[in-house]
């Protein structure tokens, strides 16, 4: 699968976030503070599963009906990732 930069982006941002969170602490910012910034971590990575999922069910879609088969198995190939990235 080819990614998109658009999603290396969005890693390179969560990794600045990691790093940032890595300051905080050696700060040692208040514990709410390093918290609330690894929830926003934790919900850009989220979101940026469900996109990387999106794309690949979107290209076994096609794929499949490129090739005349069912795409009911990348469907849930793609349910089950989700369901195990959570």
């Amino acid at each position: 699968m080819e990614y998109s930069q658009d999603i290396k982006n969005r890693l390179r941002r969560l990794e600045g976030q990691v790093r940032g969170v890595l300051r905080m602490m050696e700060e040692e910012k208040h514990c709410k503070d390093v918290v609330t910034q690894l929830s926003a971590i934790r919900s850009a990575v989220d979101r940026s599963i469900g996109l990387i999922v999106a794309k690949n069910l979107e290209a076994c879609i096609r794929e499949a009906n490129k090739k005349g088969t069912n795409a009911e198995e990348a469907i849930q190939e793609a349910v089950q990732m989700l369901v195990k990235s959570r």
